[in-house]
């Protein structure tokens, strides 16, 4: 549901609703979503703890709440956030686009190679996750699987700018120099910029 945006008066509302009928999920979920616009963190999760404590089924708020811990580098709640919400609501993807890349960022590879597959499975479509992966299978040394991923993401998505840097690294490991180079510009045209040392390293066979 839509709040208005910066409504001290909404969230003055919602609050004295959440203290009338402790049991109103929405209202929680609501003065959440307005505290979060506001970036009022910590309260917003207060917030949408208490609308998901009070409604078995609002997926939504651990959706919100993976986001609000994502923003605050707590990789560990995103993840207990984003499991509770696929818990609750198996089919959907973007929880588990969203483990995926929480797992990428921990490290735990293998664990976000099935998360990034099943959001895949689930809607094709989430470019991002063709991203994540790609860098998943690199990172598990599979260059073969990150190319293939890699060309399907680009296939999809051919002005991802970061979609093309990622393929040029698969490419540049499995020492496909020119496609590495072919991949790089392409995200460089789009706007990216690359890191320095891929630059340095791909610059002898340019």
């Amino acid at each position: 549901m839509k709040t208005p945006q910066g409504s001290e008066e909404f969230i003055a509302e919602q609050k004295m609703l959440r203290g009338e009928e402790t049991e109103c999920a929405n209202a929680q979920y609501n003065l959440g979503v307005s505290l979060m616009e506001q970036g009022k963190l910590d309260e917003a999760i207060e917030a949408f703890r208490d609308a998901v404590a009070d409604s078995g089924r609002m997926f939504e708020g651990y959706v919100n709440l993976g986001y609000i811990y994502f923003k605050k580098g707590d990789l560990e709640m995103v993840v207990d956030a984003n499991q509770k919400a696929i818990q609750i609501e198996p089919r959907y993807a973007r929880g588990y686009a969203n483990l995926g890349f929480a797992y990428l960022q921990m490290m735990k590879t293998e664990e976000a190679i099935e998360a990034l597959n099943k959001a895949l499975e689930l809607n094709p479509e989430i470019v991002q996750a063709w991203s994540n992966l790609t860098n998943a299978y690199l990172q598990n040394d599979e260059i073969e699987k990150a190319i293939e991923t890699g060309e399907k993401m680009v296939t999809m998505a051919p002005d991802f700018a970061l979609g093309h840097n990622n393929l040029a690294s698969a490419y540049f490991n499995n020492d496909e120099h020119k496609k590495a180079i072919e991949h790089l510009d392409k995200a460089i045209e789009l706007g990216f910029e690359p890191h320095p040392e891929f630059l340095k390293v791909l610059a002898p066979y340019r």
